[in-house]
């Protein structure tokens, strides 16, 4: 192998782990941590489900599910019914339910062009014989609202986003 060759291949991998950081955004998306803070409920663990919703109040995808048996899925009303028509693998992004006063702490991956741009966050959240929350927490998807804590309205005490 000459030695350009040589030269022009380690130029290349250098170059490459120089910027292997950067591939969530060279992707176009960017990383959030989410904590949810529970309210201190009795009962069952609650599922939650967190949707991208569209400026039309529409859905868009699912970020993440908590609660792993898709028997129950069906108690979040609202998401089911699109989970429903427009079948996708959410098996990537589901977890554990969470019981009342605990938290649970996830990453989400979210598309870099659709904050502030028109979109939000909703977590739906129902436990087994209680109220179903459809809008437990819905939070505008700006780079304001992302950094600030928001409070539930029903089993989610609170929910606080933090760049990942």
């Amino acid at each position: 192998m000459s030695d350009f060759i040589k030269t022009a291949l380690v130029s290349v991998v250098l170059t490459l782990a120089a910027h292997s950081g950067t591939f969530a955004q060279s992707t176009g998306t960017s990383k959030y941590k989410c904590m949810v803070q529970m309210t201190n409920y009795a009962g069952e663990g609650a599922y939650i489900v967190v949707s991208l919703i569209n400026s039309k109040n529409g859905y868009d995808k699912t970020l993440y599910v908590m609660g792993p048996d898709k028997k129950w899925y069906n108690s979040l009303k609202e998401w089911h019914k699109f989970q429903s028509k427009k079948p996708a693998n959410i098996s990537a992004v589901t977890g554990a339910s969470v019981t009342g006063g605990d938290r649970s702490v996830n990453v989400f991956e979210i598309e870099t062009a659709k904050i502030n741009a028109g979109y939000k966050l909703r977590f739906e959240s129902a436990v087994e014989d209680q109220k179903y929350h459809l809008k437990d927490v819905e939070i505008p998807l700006t780079t304001e609202a992302l950094s600030a804590k928001t409070d539930g309205t029903g089993f989610i005490r609170y929910v606080r986003f933090s760049p990942n």
